[in-house]
């Protein structure tokens, strides 16, 4: 995504590294060699402001993409909200282990839109969903759109993105009698449930508020 948003913005390689303080050859072999293997917290803070885009595109981890991932472009009527595209799915089967956090893309909402489906733009991401056992609901492929306001935030009954036992999930997830229990749902009736979980046996990534799919 780097060396596209250099040859897009036509910033070369000696540069970006002169932004950061870096040697001139420091950029070209992150690209080019993988070295470093990531980007430094502050260097890639650096390097999105220069460039304007969000710390999303240059590879920000999941939990930092699920707070502030989206950036504005254009101005007035023409702004758009780029939310990213993240690399990984949420698995609608089993589960998925999380390897890695890479955006893979990013696409543009209308930030009225996003305003009229209650969706925070400052906390959005959209992920792949894997499996079938959101089936109907959702299908094999979709993807989701993710709020990720929800800490601290009363539960409401719905469709999250959640981490169980290391591994990305999306499942409905509803109240269960008692205080601070949940139940966590696969809308498929082949696939398991959990009726009555504590809330502190997952963690909520973020709400879908949405979703999108190839019509086949």
């Amino acid at each position: 995504m780097l060396d596209r948003l250099c040859r897009d913005q036509g910033v070369d390689y000696a540069r970006l590294s002169a932004v950061i303080d870096r040697n001139p050859a420091y950029i070209q072999q992150y690209i080019k060699r993988g070295t470093p293997r990531r980007l430094a917290e502050n260097d890639r803070a650096r390097l999105a402001a220069f460039l304007g885009v969000s710390e999303s595109l240059l590879g920000a981890p999941l939990t930092k993409v699920v707070q502030n991932p989206s950036f504005m472009q254009g101005s007035g009527r023409d702004a758009m909200v780029f939310v990213p595209k993240l690399a990984i799915g949420a698995s609608a089967g089993a589960g998925a282990s999380v390897d890695g956090e890479a955006v893979h893309s990013a696409v543009a909402f209308d930030p009225r839109w996003l305003r009229d489906i209650g969706a925070d733009a400052r906390a959005l991401s959209i992920i792949r969903v894997e499996g079938d056992s959101m089936a109907p609901t959702l299908n094999d492929g979709d993807d989701i759109l993710v709020d990720g306001s929800v800490e601290g935030k009363r539960l409401r009954d719905g469709i999250y993105v959640l981490r169980m036992d290391d591994a990305l999930m999306v499942k409905r997830v509803t109240r269960a009698p008692g205080q601070g229990r949940i139940a966590v749902i696969s809308d498929n009736s082949h696939y398991r449930s959990w009726d009555d979980l504590p809330l502190t046996a997952v963690h909520l990534v973020g709400r879908v508020i949405w979703t999108g799919r190839r019509i086949r």
